[in-house]
């Protein structure tokens, strides 16, 4: 980094999720904190010698040697950080004989990252904060590809499993007869990575479990139609909490969709057939992509909302990693249930190509993707 860029980011007066301000007072163990917080979320940058207000106290030949400021830094990297990170460090002159320290943190692939106590921090927009939640730490884990949600073990027993579906599925998908298989039930299920000593994971309970949603009440979708273009409730057409097998759950809602949203006559004659309002492939693309990728570490439904005007489908979980509203748009897709996907292509019409999104857009264009992070939700809003 250069004088400039450096000024032009001081100039803002404040620090945000992508910067920190640090006085040369910083003590290492603070200073380790914002490098993990920062390792953890997607990376950023720490300035030495900018006080919290954004004023420059910059960090003479003097004060760096009375502070003894590189082995500070030092011995944060080395010493206070799991697993070990490499950040850039740069010496910035600013003027007047003066410097700041530039430390660039890069989004870290071995989430998550933590201090010398096992204590795991993130960045939350101005402040770095220490991870407490449970499910938080399960997201950091799945960030790294070290696990994922769908393969949770659940309470669900191998005795729920609806044998008569998960039976027609492994020959759709094997090519061969359940009953001919020389391998036991329980074995073939783990080894489809489908269950676990004597229990279906999320995977397995979700796509053949009879009743998933005895001990998974919060994984359904939650559809309503409302008589206006906005939430009232105590106006609405229809309401429906959809349960089910996955297959289950997709087909009425499909069916939600196409009776509550309607079409539009185009010809004259009784036995002419309405045009739907919004192509029934843009439903199954959106309902398919929302069953399978949503956050399933977040214990909340999936909402489809009817309005006069429009539908909206909201998921739980922002989108995973990288992706962004622009790249899902061209087809970059980045597989947050990788079983419950892998399976999904012989149960669902979802092919696993990150291209539903695009199809959905050919079909009707008039559809706008909301990553909302601060909410934690991605939102397809589709215009009829």
């Amino acid at each position: 980094m250069d004088s400039i860029e450096i000024l032009t980011i001081i100039s803002k007066k404040e620090e945000d999720s992508k910067v920190e301000f640090k006085s040369y007072n910083v003590r290492e163990q603070s200073l380790a904190h914002e490098m993990i917080a920062f390792s953890n979320s997607g990376g950023g940058l720490i300035l030495i010698g900018v006080s919290d207000d954004g004023a420059i106290e910059g960090l003479t030949v003097e004060i760096l040697k009375e502070k003894n400021l590189d082995n500070r830094i030092s011995n944060a990297i080395k010493n206070h950080i799991k697993p070990p990170i490499a950040p850039k460090i740069e010496n910035v002159p600013i003027g007047d004989n003066k410097i700041v320290i530039a430390i660039t943190i890069q989004n870290g692939q071995n989430k998550p990252y933590m201090d010398n106590q096992g204590n795991v921090f993130v960045r939350r927009w101005q402040e770095t904060s220490r991870v407490i939640a449970p499910e938080e730490l399960k997201r950091l884990f799945q960030l790294s590809r070290n696990f994922y949600a769908d393969e949770q073990i659940t309470k669900i027993p191998i005795a729920s499993l609806d044998l008569s579906f998960f039976s027609e599925f492994f020959e759709k998908r094997y090519e061969e007869t359940l009953d001919k298989t020389d391998t036991p039930l329980l074995q073939l299920l783990e080894n489809m990575n489908l269950a676990k000593s004597g229990f279906l994971n999320l995977s397995g309970a979700l796509l053949f479990a009879k009743q998933p949603q005895y001990s998974l009440p919060n994984f359904i979708v939650k559809a309503i139609a409302f008589t206006s273009g906005e939430i009232d409730v105590d106006n609405y057409i229809d309401s429906k909490d959809i349960k089910g097998k996955l297959s289950d759950i997709f087909q009425q809602t499909i069916s939600f969709l196409m009776i509550n949203v309607g079409g539009r006559q185009v010809a004259q004659g009784i036995n002419t057939e309405a045009i739907p309002k919004i192509p029934k492939i843009v439903f199954e693309e959106l309902v398919a992509n929302a069953l399978i990728h949503r956050d399933y570490f977040i214990a909340s439904p999936i909402k489809v909302l009817i309005f006069n005007d429009r539908v909206e489908l909201i998921s739980p979980g922002h989108l995973p990693n990288n992706l962004t509203v622009e790249n899902i748009k061209l087809g970059v897709s980045n597989i947050r249930n990788p079983a419950l996907a892998s399976y999904a292509t012989k149960i669902l019409p979802y092919r696993g190509l990150g291209s539903g999104i695009m199809r959905s857009l050919k079909a009707h264009p008039d559809i706008c993707f909301i990553d909302d992070r601060e909410n934690n939700q991605f939102k397809a809003i589709i215009q009829k």
